[in-house]
C-alpha cells in the first residue's frame, strides 16, 4: 500500500515538475514567421524591380525584410536555452519591419502615390488574404507579378502592419512567460532546489 502511495506520489512530481529546457514548436508554424517570409519575398522582388540599381535603399529594403525573418527564426531557435535572447531578437525582427514599413511609405510618398487607408476596400481586401492559413508568397503572387508598383507598396504595407501586431502580441506573451517562468537560469536553480529537497517520510 504504501509503496503504491510512494510511485503515485513520485509520478506526481515527476509530471509537475517544469523542464529545464523549455519546449519550443516549430519556427515555420508561427504565424508572425510566416508573414514576415512573405513579406521578404515580396520585398526582395519589389526591390529588384522598382528600385534604382545602385540606390542605398535597394539593399536597405531587402536587409531589412530580411532580417525581420530570420531574427524570428533565430529567436524562436534561441528560446530552447535562453527566453532573453529570444525576446530580445524578437523585438529586432519587429524594429525591422517598421524600418522597412517606412521605407514603403517613403516610396509611395516621394512619388505622390497614395497609401491605402486602413478600411479601403482594397486593404480590407488584402487583410482578408491574410487570414488564409499558412500564410505564403502564393498567396500574392498573381497580383505581385500583374500590378504596378504603388499596388504592391500598399500590399506590403499591409503584410508588415499584419506582422507587426502579431510580433507585439508574441512579445507580450514571452514576457509574460519570462516573468512567470523565468529564464534558464532561474529554472536550473529550481531544479536544483527540488533535487536537494528530502524525500517524503513514508
Amino acid at each position: 500500500m504504501s509503496g503504491d502511495r510512494r510511485d503515485r506520489n513520485n509520478g506526481k512530481n515527476r509530471n509537475d515538475r517544469r523542464p529545464i529546457l523549455a519546449p519550443r514548436g516549430d519556427y515555420q508554424t508561427l504565424l508572425s514567421f510566416q508573414k514576415a517570409q512573405v513579406v521578404y519575398d515580396i520585398t526582395f522582388r519589389f526591390a529588384r524591380r522598382f528600385v534604382e540599381n545602385g540606390d542605398r535603399t535597394r539593399d536597405q529594403m531587402i536587409q531589412a525584410a530580411r532580417s525581420g525573418e530570420k531574427n524570428i527564426l533565430e529567436g524562436s531557435k534561441a528560446a530552447v536555452i535562453s527566453k532573453e535572447t529570444e525576446i530580445k531578437l524578437t523585438g529586432v525582427a519587429r524594429a525591422s519591419l517598421e524600418e522597412l514599413l517606412d521605407d514603403y511609405r517613403d516610396y509611395l510618398r516621394v512619388r505622390e502615390k497614395p497609401i491605402w487607408e486602413k478600411d479601403s476596400k482594397e486593404a480590407v481586401y488584402v487583410r482578408r488574404l491574410g487570414c488564409r492559413k499558412p500564410q505564403s508568397y502564393e498567396i500574392y503572387r498573381e497580383f505581385i507579378e500583374t500590378r504596378p508598383p504603388d499596388v504592391i507598396a500598399n500590399i506590403a504595407i499591409c503584410l508588415i502592419h499584419q506582422a507587426n501586431y502579431l510580433l507585439d502580441r508574441q512579445m507580450t506573451r514571452l514576457e509574460r512567460d519570462f516573468m512567470e517562468d523565468g529564464g534558464l537560469r532561474e529554472r536550473m536553480t529550481r531544479a536544483r532546489l527540488e533535487k536537494r529537497k528530502p524525500p517524503p517520510k513514508q
